[in-house]
């Protein structure tokens, strides 16, 4: 009691007794009992609904649109579930000023000392939700994860890898881990793909090459700048290739096209690649795992 002093002073002051456990709550009947099953089993199939047909629609609507529909999701479900609680309360709770302050401070200082960690989860959800640090359908980095936004829930955020795997990870670990959004609600997103070449190798060749490859590729987005990023290392000079898809879902499918491009054209033009011993080898992976 000593630990959480103002939580505890707020219990003694608000948890309803006894005697006036009647004035707080409404009788209860059948009637109440079966519109509150009602309004759960509603709330339910709206949020499943909501979840299923902006999903359905999103994918068939012009891409531009895709996103702005994704995102609207968390605050219709957001929405659903606050009249929904609205709708029990007046079902159970005599509408009171006092009432309704006796029975929120029961349900804070309850929920704070059972479920810390899951009321953390929707809190911080919440924050995270009206802060906008992602959205449906971004691609982003939480910690080690990355992958694409599919569900943003009320105590967890659900990542689709490129993998095709399904991470959730609950809101309250946001407090603590960055978060690498890499197209901020946006449909496209910059790709960097990596080259090497040897250090005989003409640099005004290799860059010509590459920015023909990225402007001649189905998947990129013309409207946005394509850029070659030139670094020297020990082993070889490194080349980074900095363009959009029209679309962030298909990430590693332009990469992979800009790849094969790029190495079809060096082999036509004879570019050298660095001959790479021991040591530098290991320079590489290490840089390859930065």
């Amino acid at each position: 009691m000593t630990v959480f002093p103002h939580l505890w002073l707020l219990a003694q002051d608000t948890v309803p007794t006894a005697e006036n456990l009647d004035a707080l709550f409404k009788e209860l009947t059948w009637r109440s009992l079966a519109h509150a099953g009602l309004t759960v089993a509603i709330a339910y199939g709206l949020l499943t609904a909501i979840q299923s047909f902006t999903t359905a629609i999103s994918e068939k609507v012009p891409r531009r649109f895709r996103l702005i529909i994704k995102q609207s999701v968390p605050f219709l479900k957001a929405l659903v579930l606050l009249v929904a609680i609205v709708r029990l309360l007046h079902l159970f709770v005599n509408p009171t000023g006092s009432n309704l302050l006796a029975l929120t401070g029961t349900i804070a200082v309850a929920l704070g000392f059972a479920f810390k960690d899951y009321i953390s989860s929707i809190i911080a959800g919440i924050v995270t939700l009206f802060e906008g640090s992602f959205r449906m359908g971004d691609r982003v980095r939480i910690g080690d994860h990355y992958g694409e936004v599919v569900n943003y829930g009320l105590r967890e955020v659900r990542l689709r890898t490129p993998n095709d795997d399904t991470v959730t990870i609950p809101h309250n670990t946001l407090w603590n881990e960055p978060i690498a959004n890499a197209n901020s609600g946006q449909l496209e997103a910059q790709v960097v793909t990596d080259f090497y070449v040897a250090h005989e190798a003409d640099l005004e060749l290799v860059s010509e090459l590459l920015y023909q490859a990225a402007y001649s590729s189905r998947y990129t987005q013309l409207k946005l700048p394509v850029v070659v990023v030139i670094q020297e290392k020990a082993w070889a000079t490194q080349l980074k290739l900095k363009a959009y898809p029209m679309d962030a879902r298909d990430e590693f499918l332009y990469q992979t096209d800009l790849v094969l491009r790029v190495k079809q054209a060096c082999a036509r033009h004879h570019v050298p690649y660095p001959q790479m011993g021991g040591a530098a080898a290991a320079e590489a992976v290490g840089a390859s795992g930065e």
